[in-house]
């Protein structure tokens, strides 16, 4: 099937944006998956399934914006978004993920203490009260 220029320019595009796509959702993994390093069975079907999920991901984006059509020069530019995500993107995505945990950690923490609050209250004026 031939395409014109402007549907393969938009193809090499989309397929680019597929690979900074995966590069997004395997940064989102590190960071869920933490630092710690769990068994290593755990790990192997953790990593299956999050490809797993980040294929159906693609292949959705690439059947919505382009039918699906893969050629070799998609994979290409694919493996390329991911290289310029990673090179470029990826730490500072990285560290705005780790303040936005940061700050609903905090948030949680903090709503968990006003929660808190009037029973702390209570119980410190009913523990004044026994003495």
């Amino acid at each position: 099937m031939l395409f014109s220029v402007s549907s393969q320019f938009n193809l090499l595009i989309f397929s680019l944006l597929a690979g900074v796509i995966t590069g997004i959702l395997f940064d989102l993994y590190r960071v869920m998956r933490g630092i710690n390093d769990p068994n290593k069975i755990i790990t192997f079907i953790e990593d299956t399934l999050f490809w797993i999920f980040t294929s159906l991901i693609i292949f959705i984006f690439l059947l919505y914006t382009s039918f699906a059509y893969m050629r070799g020069y998609v994979y290409i530019s694919m493996a390329v978004g991911i290289i310029i995500y990673m090179s470029f993107i990826s730490k500072y995505f990285i560290k705005l993920q780790y303040k936005i945990i940061k700050s609903i950690t905090r948030l949680i923490r903090v709503c968990f203490i006003l929660l808190l609050y009037p029973f702390n209250l209570l119980f410190y004026r009913l523990k004044r009260k026994n003495k």
